[in-house]
């Protein structure tokens, strides 16, 4: 029987339909200073991980057992890819399950952002009986996102998501990627027909300059930030900026200090650089948008993560 570790957790579903296969599947948590010793205890040939737990070079060298590590998610910066290929070790990911799940939270960080609602949310319930109408005024200098250019740093699954929902909300969409020149955004109504536009994608100077907000949707390569003074610089006064992707992509230091001097008007962090242990001072900004890395984490998206992975295992052993 082949044992599988899902070390961060998976679907009640996915479970059942590998345990229907014949898997012998463990769903639970086991610390990274003990994960080693628990692998080669167990002698599990399948490691799955979201973004908490990484196997790296050392752990693959400890634990020769291990033939599939797959990760719940698109991103692997948390796994030495390369590496385990080298060993002859399958390594897989689910690019498609969490697309959604993520450009929704992207929307719900920028209609909280431009009506002041993860600010509001917080002093409504301190101050809204005795200054209710120091409040109302307050916030009713919102915005629109109708009409507004939203620039998408990164145009895989992820961004392409974002595009399509943001040409429903009728904002004008600039992308720019390393490797995609254009793309074909297909929006799907209620009545079965459908629309496609095409997004031809821009340099990143161009994305920068003339967006009114910014959404990053790209891997971490080294640990220099791709968002720092120059790249802030170059942005309109007034804009936002936000990040559903990886800790460290934007400076946050710079973007503190963008956000005092008034350079940029919003901004939301889904992720952070000191993970699980975000800086306190940036927690304590009142114009920062703040989610604890939840980007994919919706019950359908884990879901289809979980059956996406069980099928690509099944697959996987059945060419064996």
């Amino acid at each position: 029987m082949i044992n599988i570790l899902a070390n961060d957790g998976i679907s009640e579903s996915a479970i059942e339909l590998l345990r229907e296969k014949g898997f012998n599947v463990t769903n639970e948590h086991i610390n990274q200073d003990s994960l080693a010793e628990s692998i080669n205890k167990n002698n599990y040939e399948v490691i799955l991980v979201r973004s908490a737990t990484k196997i790296r070079k050392e752990l693959i060298d400890k634990c020769p057992s291990i033939k599939l590590i797959g990760r719940g998610g698109v991103g692997m910066d948390n796994i030495d890819v390369e590496y385990a290929i080298d060993k002859g070790i399958k390594v897989i990911n689910t690019p498609k399950a969490s697309s959604l799940s993520v450009a929704e939270l992207v929307f719900a960080h920028l209609f909280g952002m431009v009506r002041s609602l993860y600010d509001s949310n917080r002093k409504m319930p301190m101050d809204g009986e005795k200054d209710f109408k120091k409040l109302k005024k307050s916030y009713s200098s919102g915005k629109e996102l109708f009409g507004k250019t939203i620039g998408i740093i990164g145009f895989g699954r992820i961004g392409q998501e974002v595009a399509r929902i943001a040409i429903a909300l009728g904002m004008k969409v600039l992308a720019h990627d390393k490797t995609i020149s254009e793309a074909n955004i297909t929006i799907k109504f209620y009545d079965d027909s459908k629309k496609t536009f095409t997004i031809e994608t821009d340099p990143i100077n161009t994305v920068l300059e003339q967006s009114d907000f910014i959404t990053l949707h790209i891997p971490k390569i080294d640990d220099k930030p791709v968002i720092s003074a120059k790249e802030i610089k170059l942005m309109k006064t007034g804009a936002g900026i936000i990040n559903t992707s990886r800790g460290g992509l934007i400076d946050e230091d710079i973007l503190m200090f963008s956000l005092e001097k008034k350079k940029l008007a919003y901004a939301a962090l889904d992720v952070f650089s000191n993970e699980p242990t975000p800086s306190i001072h940036l927690l304590m900004q009142e114009n920062i948008s703040l989610t604890p890395h939840i980007g994919a984490a919706t019950r359908e998206a884990q879901e289809r993560v979980g059956i996406e992975l069980a099928e690509k295992i099944i697959k996987f052993y059945n060419k064996k």
